[in-house]
């Protein structure tokens, strides 16, 4: 399965409400996971076995929320079993796509 997901404090302390460290929290645990991920401007997309990928996200937002007494958490998950490295293959399956369309 393939699972995008955003976690992120709804209470900053500082002024400026600055949210990017307490994301890098929730960020180095799905690095440290050893599971294909990729991080973007808005979602981390973590790729694997359902318990596994749950077990990331929850140590992610247990991360986020050492530091907020308040966190939000979107998840949308791919769930299909059988297949692996879908990451790429998704993203391989569309650029042949836009290829074909652009011939």
């Amino acid at each position: 399965m393939i699972v995008a997901f955003s976690v992120a404090p709804t209470v900053t302390f500082t002024e400026t409400a600055e949210m990017s460290e307490a994301v890098a929290r929730a960020v180095s645990i799905v690095n440290k996971s050893g599971l294909p991920h990729e991080t973007n401007a808005m979602f981390t997309l973590v790729e694997g076995e359902w318990d596994e990928v749950m077990d990331v996200i929850k140590q992610a937002t247990d991360a986020v929320r050492e530091v907020s007494p308040r966190v939000s958490l979107v998840i949308k998950a791919d769930i299909r079993e059988g297949y692996t490295d879908q990451l790429h293959q998704k993203m391989h399956s569309l650029n042949k796509a836009l290829e074909k369309e652009h011939n």
